[in-house]
């Protein structure tokens, strides 16, 4: 919302989906404002992570990736109506287990290829990270992780219904109704 105000795209929530996130972003047009909203979308999550775990260990770091993406999906200066939360979800792995960071981009790249579908691949990625974590990272992490996914997956639920329905807006389409994305 911030980024598209200061680059002159006005309020993101009047346009696309109303969501504040990089996929509608993305559907005004403006590439460098989107890539700028996933960059910091995934770095305040990637900050309080290394912060935290820099002053009280690897599980409070955990933790404050955890607190960054329900602060992101539920503001309060927004009235609890945030983003979906994949991008600081991202920047929260991506702090905590940055290999399965890149696991959750090969994957969603490759999901978006095939499909063009944003929350797809968003889906699908976010179901290879907690089984990832709980191979190679410590059961807190895979369990914080599981949990995130989760709430990621019920974010989704009017996207998943499109989906299932062959109504979902593909990447590069523009949705033109409030209410989608």
């Amino acid at each position: 919302m911030i980024v598209t105000r200061l680059g002159g795209g006005g309020d993101i929530r009047a346009i696309g989906s109303g969501n504040i996130g990089t996929t509608n972003v993305l559907r005004t047009g403006r590439k460098e404002l989107a890539a700028l909203t996933l960059l910091g979308d995934m770095l305040k999550a990637t900050a309080a992570v290394l912060l935290a775990d820099w002053l009280w260990g690897g599980q409070a770091g955990v933790l404050a990736g955890a607190a960054a993406f329900i602060g992101h999906v539920f503001p309060v200066w927004l009235r609890f109506k945030g983003g979906k939360g994949v991008a600081t979800y991202v920047g929260g792995l991506l702090g905590a287990a940055w290999p399965v960071a890149l696991a959750f981009a090969g994957v969603w790249i490759a999901v978006a290829l095939v499909t063009r579908y944003s929350s797809a691949s968003a889906l699908v990625a976010s179901l290879v990270a907690p089984a990832l974590l709980a191979i190679w990272w410590p059961a807190e992490t895979a369990v914080v992780f599981t949990v995130l996914t989760a709430l990621l997956w019920a974010l989704h639920r009017d996207n998943i219904s499109r989906l299932l329905a062959g109504e979902e807006s593909r990447i590069g389409q523009r949705s033109a109704a409030p209410g989608r994305g």
